[in-house]
């Protein structure tokens, strides 16, 4: 069975909403044990990083044991980038199967993600296109790669897995 919009929609939006609330150990749960999260940076204006291992990226975690360590760093109050946490909202829209078979697929989506900087007293808003790749285990479809292409011209706050 491939992966339907309605579906591919309900995961894009299950995570968002895991992110909003801080729910982040559920969040976890969505991304399979060898998943890349990834935010390239901007090689020129048009073009961004192709390969994390050798070019300059704005967020690269390779495996879900990185995610975990950066959660727990979240959480411990020693991360000054979390410390109050910044209040987001995360709006998915375009939602789009790119490819999908009985166990792999990948989607598209446009997002954009409103944060409220307490410590700076001053919202922002960050927008871009999302990629995921996914994969069917145990029955659930679950992240196996998200990149994240960040279409700022600047960057006013501290960007985190959360806040993109």
């Amino acid at each position: 069975m491939t992966l339907t919009r309605a579906e591919a929609e309900e995961l894009l939006y299950r995570e968002a909403a895991l992110l909003d609330d801080g729910l982040w150990d559920d969040w976890l749960d969505l991304y399979t044990e060898d998943a890349v999260f990834w935010m390239p940076a901007w090689r020129e204006e048009e073009t961004p990083t192709a390969d994390p291992d050798s070019e300059l990226s704005l967020i690269y975690y390779e495996g879900r044991t990185g995610l975990e360590d950066r959660v727990v760093r979240a959480r411990s109050g020693q991360s000054v980038a979390s410390k109050p946490r910044p209040r987001c909202v995360h709006c998915i829209s375009n939602v789009m199967v790119v490819r999908s078979d009985s166990e792999t697929a990948e989607t598209a989506a446009s997002f954009v993600v409103h944060l409220h900087d307490v410590r700076a007293g001053r919202s922002h808003a960050f927008f871009g296109r999302y990629h995921h790749r996914l994969r069917r285990e145990d029955g659930a479809w679950r992240i196996a790669g998200k990149k994240i292409l960040l279409l700022n011209d600047m960057i006013p706050a501290v960007v985190d897995f959360y806040s993109v």
